[in-house]
């Protein structure tokens, strides 16, 4: 992969040198080409879309439908299966409110993991409260793998959904959904995938995967804030209600009740986000042009190189597998120091890592931590930027070893 070229493509880290993102599982840079396509349909297919008969609404409607069309082709979906929404937690409160809440009932079970994103938690805990439901989670073991030994004993009929993320957005750890998805549907049990984090970066199959819904957000896949993709199979959403009322989604409408257009119509009420969805199939796009097979080579050479260096620092410890089935995610942490400062610190270095707890406060209680720094790596990541980071870990190790 031609590093130098890709790093010239996206404005933010070309024109900013001196600057090491290493936080685009927060969110990620943007090339010219995504930028331009935002420019474009402003500057010349300023239209709504599916609602005029003239030229230049037409041509905004095949923009957005071309979007469509091209995050079916990353996916392995149908057209049809494609629903455009803000984000992962939007895609996550459709399915929880537009299926679970409708098809979910006192002593059913809602399975998640111990390493969900809050985004995969939270729309289950609200659904629950409403019909009765339970949620119980697939331990982690000390590696940070999902503990799969613990499965059979869970997976009992009284489970009605599964729901867990591809890869964790703190550990790295990439999980066998395909697996998992297989005993899932032997008890009848529907399968949601938290895809925030796999499809900016690992080749996503959902057919292959087993997955009735996948989940993803466009802003950590080099596409604009705003627009993101939930994949729903078709039987499924076909049998669903939608989610949100209001123009666009309905087929008739009297004043005393209302009929609904087939999916994905149906689950795209309102006008949506059309610059922003048509930018995100611009990015699937150039991402499809790449290879994701290559994109997830890079990231594990950085990930491969990165553990090494990182043992090289005193009193650091990092967090996660090792292993092939960990993506380009690192948390760590510095002796006594808390997240937040270190971040600080590095910061001052002009090194962006992100800290806290990532949405993920119930994995790090089972970490017994309050928060990590996490450094994540992309595509435009290169290995003098690991180098840059260590040393400056290192600087910060020297300075404030009396604290540690």
């Amino acid at each position: 992969m031609d590093l130098s070229h890709i790093r010239e493509e996206f404005p933010l880290i070309a024109e900013h040198p001196e600057l090491v993102y290493l936080d685009s599982a927060a969110t990620s840079q943007k090339p010219k080409r995504v930028l331009e396509a935002l420019d474009r349909y402003y500057r010349e297919l300023n239209a709504n879309v599916h609602r005029g008969a003239y030229r230049l609404s037409v041509a905004a409607t095949e923009a957005y439908e071309e979007a469509r069309r091209r995050l079916a082709r990353f996916l392995n979906a149908e057209e049809r299966e494609i629903i455009f929404v803000r984000n992962t937690t939007e895609a996550m409160n459709l399915v929880a409110y537009a299926w679970g809440l409708r098809n979910l009932k006192e002593g059913d079970e809602i399975l998640v993991t111990e390493m969900e994103h809050h985004a995969g938690l939270v729309p289950w805990h609200l659904v629950a409260g409403l019909t009765g439901a339970r949620v119980k989670a697939i331990p982690l073991t000390e590696e940070g793998r999902l503990d799969l030994s613990a499965l059979d004993a869970l997976l009992t009929e009284r489970v009605k959904v599964v729901s867990l993320v591809h890869m964790s957005n703190v550990l790295g750890t990439i999980n066998p959904v395909a697996e998992i998805a297989k005993k899932a549907k032997e008890v009848g049990a529907l399968v949601v995938v938290d895809g925030a984090q796999s499809a900016p970066h690992l080749p996503v199959d959902v057919k292959a995967l087993g997955a009735d819904f996948f989940a993803l957000s466009g802003h950590k896949m080099l596409g604009p804030t705003g627009a993101g993709v939930l994949f729903g199979r078709y039987e499924v959403l076909e049998g669903m209600m939608p989610f949100l009322g209001g123009g666009e989604m309905i087929r008739e409408v009297h004043v005393d009740r209302s009929t609904y257009a087939p999916p994905p119509q149906r689950f795209e009420a309102g006008t949506p986000p059309i610059a922003e969805a048509i930018a995100l199939g611009e990015a699937a796009q150039y991402l499809m042009e790449i290879g994701m097979e290559r994109v997830f080579a890079h990231d594990r050479a950085l990930l491969d190189y990165a553990l090494k260096r990182l043992a090289e620092v005193p009193d650091l410890k990092v967090y996660g597998p090792i292993g092939p089935d960990r993506g380009g995610v690192i948390p760590f942490t510095l002796g006594r120091l808390h997240a937040h400062d270190l971040a600080t610190f590095l910061d001052g270095e002009g090194i962006a890592v992100r800290a806290g707890h990532h949405c993920a406060q119930p994995l790090h209680r089972k970490l017994g931590l309050a928060a990590t720094a996490r450094a994540s790596f992309y595509l435009y990541n290169t290995f003098e930027e690991v180098d840059r980071l260590v040393e400056a870990l290192l600087r910060i190790h020297t300075r404030y070893r009396a604290w540690l």
